[in-house]
């Protein structure tokens, strides 16, 4: 068959679309712009257009996938919906090729699902089985978002945005958090929570329920196999006890409880509280599919962060520059407390918001989150995302709201003005972090190759 994919170049769509060629279909696609991505699928063999056509929909294509982000009036979805047989939203088709495989583990959350996919990940590719795996992230042990398997196992991410997961049915699903998020979708919180449980609700018959302690309340009707994840709530299935920090605070070490069982040892070689909760949920899902505890702590220990997840990019002039993808106040502030734990000296942060609605929704929890950093620069709202200026909100208000909360906190309106900024203002043994969903990236790149 032939598959055309409209937005091919986002983390997801890419996956899929190589998965796809890797069974002997095949592919073609469109994207906005050049990207990384889209020279390393053109490097498969893979036909891209750059920009968004009727024109690229030609005859031939069997089914057309796309994305969340390409709206209804886009030429390129209007000629597929008009000429092709079978026109999906990427999700259905991730759906169905979950549905393929016996043993499926979906990861759901508002935030972590990408870390905690990619512990999964490296428990699995240090056991005996051969998983397939499409995650957000980029896994450095296979500089892949993807990995095609030849078993009977399918770990992959479950977004929440635009219902997108309820067309998943895993075997095995955790849920990281439940917390406000993509309101510019769901609009109030209590949509969001009746989408988490209709996810949840859609679990394969006789499959487990891997939950956040604190969001069992949220679940009042589900009579599944349950196990509850918890760095505080003694009461919970799967707990870490003795936590160790090394003497950097770069890695952790901590005894891994399951129903009042110590099994034993578990050592991260990655910062947070944050990356212990997510390594309790991953060992969860890999203890109830049979993953022997000595695999799991072998491939806790090999785990790596993925890209743009307190990834270490580099040192200029004395400084450590981290780039992160929090775009969430949760985020933040887990990234930010995360940060406090390994800095020498001051915390610089350059934030990216992402989407004006976002930015708007939670104005406040970002300018409390954003105070955990001794010095805050915002830049502008990511032009790129999926919403339009609305014109009452800009980073300029954020960055005044940090700073009545006593933060030194500005606005840089260029991301050549922020780099000027840190390379005069940043220390040795400082921690500059980039933070955002969009480009903020290429701040911390740029001051490297100064």
């Amino acid at each position: 068959m032939r598959y055309h994919f409209i937005g091919i170049g986002g983390i997801s769509m890419s996956s899929l679309a190589c998965i796809l060629q890797s069974r002997g279909h095949v592919i073609s696609g469109s994207d906005i712009k050049e990207t990384p991505i889209i020279h390393s699928l053109r490097e498969k063999g893979i036909s891209i257009a750059i920009g968004q056509r009727a024109e690229n929909i030609t005859p031939g294509i069997d089914v057309a996938v796309f994305t969340a982000a390409v709206h209804e009036d886009n030429p390129e979805l209007v000629e597929a919906r008009k000429v092709c047989p079978r026109v999906i939203e990427r999700s259905v088709l991730l759906g169905e090729m979950m549905g393929e495989y016996e043993h499926s583990i979906g990861i759901a959350g508002t935030h972590g699902k990408t870390s905690t996919s990619t512990m999964l990940s490296y428990i699995f590719l240090n056991s005996e089985h051969d998983p397939t795996i499409t995650i957000g992230g980029i896994l450095d042990v296979l500089q892949s978002n993807y990995r095609v398997g030849h078993d009977e196992f399918f770990i992959a991410e479950a977004c929440e945005y635009s219902d997108s997961f309820l067309q998943f049915h895993p075997e095995t699903g955790i849920v990281l958090n439940v917390e406000p998020e993509h309101l510019d979708y769901f609009k109030t919180y209590e949509r969001m929570v009746a989408s988490f449980r209709k996810y949840v609700d859609g679990l394969k018959p006789g499959g487990t329920l891997i939950l956040n302690s604190d969001y069992v309340k949220l679940f009042p009707d589900y009579t599944g196999k349950m196990l509850t994840v918890s760095l505080s709530d003694p009461d919970a299935d799967i707990l870490a006890a003795n936590i160790r920090p090394s003497e950097d605070h770069m890695e952790n070490t901590y005894d891994l409880i399951y129903k009042g069982q110590d099994l034993g040892q578990v050592h991260l070689n990655v910062p947070g509280s944050h990356n212990i909760f997510d390594s309790l949920c991953a060992a969860g899902a890999a203890l109830v599919n049979g993953i022997p505890f000595g695999t799991i702590v072998r491939g806790l220990e090999l785990y790596r962060s993925p890209k743009k997840r307190f990834e270490y990019k580099g040192t200029v002039n004395g400084f450590r520059i981290i780039d992160d993808y929090a775009h969430h106040p949760s985020e933040i502030r887990a990234t930010l407390k995360a940060a406090r734990e390994v800095a020498q000296k001051e915390i610089y942060v350059v934030f990216q918001p992402h989407t004006y609605s976002r930015t708007k929704t939670f104005f406040n929890e970002f300018a409390k989150a954003l105070t955990l950093a001794d010095h805050v620069v915002l830049v502008d709202i990511y032009s790129a995302a999926r919403e339009k200026d609305p014109g009452d909100i800009h980073s300029r208000d954020l960055a005044l709201a940090i700073a009545a909360l006593g933060t030194d906190a500005r606005y840089c309106p260029s991301f050549e003005e922020a780099e000027k900024y840190f390379l005069k203002n940043c220390c040795p043994q400082d921690l500059c972090i980039t933070m955002g969903a969009g480009d903020v990236a290429a701040i911390g790149e740029n001051m490297l190759r100064a």
